[in-house]
C-alpha cells in the first residue's frame, strides 16, 4: 500500500484483553485502541514534509481514520493531522 498526499497507514494495536487488576474484558466491552504503528507514509502535501515515518508508534483520535481490511489484517488510513503524538 502506498498512501497519497498527507495520508498514513496505521496498524492499530490489539485491544486490551485484561485490566491491570487481572479482570478479563469481554469482546462486547473492549474499546477501540487509539494507538498503532505507522506502516506506510505518503509523500506529503504541497511541499510540506511528513513528520511521521514508517515504524513510529503513534496515538490518534478515537474516531480518526478510515478502517480497511487488507490480506486479513486491519488497518486505518488517516491524515497526518489526525495523529496526536508520536511515542
Amino acid at each position: 500500500m502506498k498512501p497519497i498526499n498527507d495520508r498514513v497507514v496505521v496498524r492499530p494495536a490489539d485491544a486490551e484483553e485484561k485490566t491491570k487488576g487481572g479482570i478479563i474484558i469481554p469482546d462486547t466491552a473492549k474499546e477501540k485502541p487509539q494507538k498503532g504503528e505507522i506502516i506506510a507514509v505518503g509523500p506529503g502535501k504541497e511541499g510540506n514534509a511528513m513528520t511521521v515515518k514508517v515504524g513510529d508508534t503513534v496515538l490518534y483520535g478515537k474516531y480518526s481514520g478510515q478502517e480497511l481490511q487488507f490480506d486479513g489484517d486491519n488497518y486505518l488510513i488517516m491524515r497526518e493531522d489526525d495523529i496526536l503524538v508520536i511515542l
